[in-house]
């Protein structure tokens, strides 16, 4: 990767009606810009939807992203969350299938060590969800992955709020 490329976060407060996801999706694939992750979820007011973006680019091109959402009428607000203290969590799940009893006994170590929930059991599968930073998740997905011989992932997009505390990022 160019050493200039780097991962990007922006947090958006927009309008909450239809055709308003759509319109910032087809922005980045309208200008080859690569979406690594996209959420989206209403407000305390609920007429006002939060987006939080994760995208890969150089400087140059993240200020067009920001300008060319900046014009866009449905969006209030664009922050900036790349070199900010921010808590950002991601969530993941990960079933495990063909389990033994002791392929059980590592899903559940793996469990309590990255502080995860076992949240549905049957008899030679289990469901874990792991709510965390999106690095800490790829490992989880990497160790699973090395781990067991079948498994199935799902994971949402990061969420992020700016942090009071200025001491965590």
């Amino acid at each position: 990767m160019d050493s200039n490329m780097k991962k990007r976060w922006i947090s958006l407060y927009v309008e909450n009606q239809v055709g308003v996801l759509s319109k910032i999706s087809g922005l980045f694939s309208g200008k080859s810009y690569n979406l690594d992750s996209l959420t989206v979820g209403t407000t305390e007011d609920p007429t006002v939807s939060r987006m939080t973006i994760a995208t890969v680019s150089d400087d140059e091109t993240f200020e067009q992203i920001k300008k060319q959402l900046n014009r866009m009428v449905e969006v209030i607000k664009v922050i900036d969350f790349t070199d900010i203290f921010v808590r950002m969590k991601e969530i993941l799940y990960v079933k495990v299938f063909k389990c033994t009893t002791a392929d059980k006994v590592e899903v559940f170590q793996i469990a309590e060590t990255f502080k995860a929930k076992v949240i549905d059991y049957g008899r030679d599968s289990v469901l874990v969800e792991f709510v965390q930073t999106a690095t800490k998740n790829d490992a989880v997905v990497k160790l699973m992955k090395e781990e067991f011989k079948s498994i199935e992932v799902v994971r949402g997009g990061s969420v992020g709020i700016e942090s009071i505390s200025m001491m965590e990022r």
